[in-house]
């Protein structure tokens, strides 16, 4: 089958198809003798596991683990489930992240009138963690911003 065929039988786009062919994700395919890509059936099955994957929010690196192991039979249940729990872990950070967010947002907007006022704490609290730091510090997580400094 031709890469639109491929595509809507396993639901990557074109597109992406090439790219995951370009970095090494899935075989190299036949070519026709006018040069045109020819997928198989076991292709297309290996595109579906690429889009589950990615659907689940793996990265491409672990996808290539993910894709090496399940080709392999002789694999151990053991090394799919540690890249399983290990992106668990990751899900973790990012949710708790976005919970922290999403708690900063909520507070901003309940401080917030949304009346005809110039003063706003959203748009203060945006511009007070603008604000370069001191010093250079690590990475910041979201939190909630203290409601010492904004109008209410």
């Amino acid at each position: 089958m031709n890469i639109g065929e491929a595509s809507r039988a396993s639901g990557v786009t074109q597109k992406m198809i090439r790219y995951y062919e370009s970095i090494g994700l899935i075989d190299a395919v036949r070519r026709s003798a006018n040069s045109y890509r020819v997928y198989s059936e076991s292709d297309v099955h290996t595109l579906a596991f690429i889009r589950r994957a990615r659907r689940l929010g793996f990265s491409v690196e672990k996808i290539q683990q993910l894709v090496t192991l399940w080709r392999d039979k002789a694999r151990s249940s053991a090394d799919v489930k540690g890249i399983a729990q290990e992106h668990i872990e990751t899900l973790e950070a990012m949710i708790d992240e976005l919970v922290a967010m999403r708690r900063t947002l909520e507070h901003l907007v309940a401080c917030c009138h949304g009346d005809a006022r110039p003063d706003c704490p959203i748009i203060e609290g945006l511009a007070a963690a603008a604000a370069p730091p001191s010093k250079p510090t690590a990475p910041m997580k979201a939190r909630p911003v203290p409601t010492g400094h904004l109008r209410h």
